[in-house]
């Protein structure tokens, strides 16, 4: 284990906080690792209460460096207390560059850019950052560091975001939670005894807990919005060809993946894309780009909107309080003028199911393979993978062409037919998930599971994650906002889908809905873990 050193920190003179907090750090967790320091007790002060922390978003934090009222290491010195402070319940950070904390200029951050060094964690999985270990929450990946930053990485240092440390991710993004006790188990804040979902597990715990106001995430079908959908926060998957996902990949090699954000308030959202979108040199794709700002468009109410809503998704079918939520929701709809039916689009679902899933099935198997030959391993290692990674590696190594070609026509007429209802609606409405967050432990979802039989294993997931993977199968755009709750106490986040490049309309109706329940979401209750309670 490392640790960070003895931080000092003047506060600015124009900023009047709340009396200075002293944070010893005890680390609980063997998985939480701090970056160059040796071992030794870190002792960190804070600028402001715990209750203002929480309370401020990330353009609220910008704000006060802005004006001179914090300085960026200010704000990093905080979220690193905050991490040392709920960490050990929660599990969602795995390493915090201690050196960034520190100066948070040091590996390119440009201070002076719209976030202003606000401290944000990148999910181990994805952008790789020069220098730093990627392990994407895998036994295997350990020890491995990526060669050079990425593209998505740069735009987010050009954007002033200060990237502080790892978030927690299940082993190689595939499973619906993190568990694994060799590695790490995260838990849900709103109640540890519930899972977190997954892929953006640590994300969504971590944003959700105060420890800081914005983290990013990935999406391949629903690794965004459904664990944003469980923890109260906006997750947004973008249309394919906003975030690039250069160097390694591009969009017609990515298919369904895509990159993004989980945050407490829209407008944070709408910065991150405003800030870090666009393609790479050499991309095959073209990259959208709207006539004006996500950040000014959802200062403005959209139109009134068409939209289709439904719960019965091929043999799906939603919980029955989940059903009663999505009602509730359609009301406050109705009541800010939106016309809203239930409707199902006219799409072969059990295609588009069993399409993507050869899709996942044939991608994650070519990029272990590559893992594999790196190492000059014939098969993965028993000991380093978990059981249904190599199931689906030995399901997709020899896929053939043939089935490569039945599945992306199948994705080309979805995505004509999906086109085709967006010309008479303008969104779809869900539940992000169609029944109730598991407890901790359940390997019904998990890449630990024993089911000897991997395409069972995968509709076991869909079954749960019903509606989310729609929209990356397409490359189009969904949102999870935080507007109901599970009988468990936990958030229950509602889905919203439109057409391609219209992102903005999902930020504009997210950001109408949020003025209209009072300006911020879930203000009236706060997790069971959380920077602002004492039971640390």
């Amino acid at each position: 284990m490392h640790c960070i050193g003895h931080f000092t920190q003047a506060k600015a003179a124009s900023w009047r906080a709340s009396p200075c907090e002293n944070l010893k750090m005890q680390n609980h967790s063997p998985h939480f690792r701090y970056s160059h320091r040796s071992e030794q007790d870190l002792i960190m002060k804070t600028i402001m209460s715990w209750d203002e922390w929480a309370a401020r978003d990330a353009t609220d934090l910008a704000e006060l460096v802005n004006k001179g009222e914090a300085t960026p290491a200010e704000l990093a010195s905080q979220a690193a207390a905050a991490a040392a402070r709920i960490n050990p319940q929660l599990s969602s950070v795995v390493e915090v560059f201690d050196d960034v904390i520190i100066d948070p200029a040091k590996d390119g951050a440009q201070l002076n850019g719209p976030f202003k060094g606000v401290p944000i964690l990148m999910k181990d999985l994805g952008p790789g950052i020069k220098g730093r270990l990627q392990e994407q929450g895998s036994k295997f990946m350990q020890g491995n560091r990526s060669a050079e930053d990425a593209f998505l990485t740069r735009k987010m240092r050009a954007a002033g975001l200060n990237i502080m440390g790892r978030s927690a991710t299940p082993e190689f993004g595939v499973a619906g939670s993190a568990e694994n006790p060799d590695v790490y188990v995260v838990h849900n804040p709103w109640d540890t005894h519930y899972t977190t979902f997954g892929s953006s597990a640590g994300a969504a715990s971590s944003v959700a807990a105060g420890m800081l106001p914005l983290a990013h995430a990935t999406d391949g079908g629903g690794s965004i919005r459904i664990p944003a959908g469980s923890h109260g926060l906006i997750g947004l998957k973008s249309t394919r060809g906003v975030f690039s996902i250069a160097p390694a990949l591009s969009d017609i090699t990515g298919y369904v993946s895509t990159q993004g954000c989980v945050s407490r308030t829209v407008r944070d959202s709408a910065l991150f894309i405003d800030s870090c979108r666009g393609g790479a040199p050499g991309e095959f794709m073209p990259y959208w780009h709207p006539e004006h700002s996500y950040s000014d468009m959802i200062k403005r109410d959209p139109q009134s909107l068409k939209i289709a809503v439904s719960h019965e998704w091929g043999t799906y079918r939603s919980d029955p309080h989940f059903v009663a939520e999505l009602e509730r929701t359609v009301k406050l709809l109705e009541e800010l003028g939106h016309q809203v039916e239930w409707v199902t689009p006219e799409i072969d679902f059990d295609a588009a199911f069993s399409a993507q899933t050869t899709c996942y099935i044939s991608n994650f198997a070519q990029s272990i393979q590559r893992l594999l030959e790196k190492r000059g391993l014939a098969s993965p290692p028993e000991a380093l993978f978990e059981p249904i990674n190599i199931k689906i590696w030995q399901k997709g190594l020899n896929m053939s062409y043939s089935e490569r070609w039945l599945m992306q026509d199948v994705f080309n007429t979805t995505s004509r037919k999906l086109g085709e209802f967006y010309e008479q609606w303008d969104m779809i409405l869900t539940p992000t998930f169609s029944g109730p967050t598991p407890l901790m432990g359940e390997k019904r979802y998990l890449t630990l599971s024993d089911n000897p039989d991997v395409m069972s294993w995968f509709y076991d997931l869909w079954q749960l994650f019903s509606y989310t993977p729609l929209a990356s199968l397409t490359g189009t755009a969904g949102i999870s906002i935080p507007l109901a709750w599970q009988k468990s106490g936990i958030p229950l986040g509602m889905h919203f889908q439109t057409r391609q490049a219209n992102d903005g309309m999902l930020l504009q109706l997210a950001a109408q809905l949020e003025r209209a329940l009072g300006g911020r979401f879930n203000t009236s209750k706060v997790p069971q873990v959380h920077v602002t309670r004492e039971n640390h």
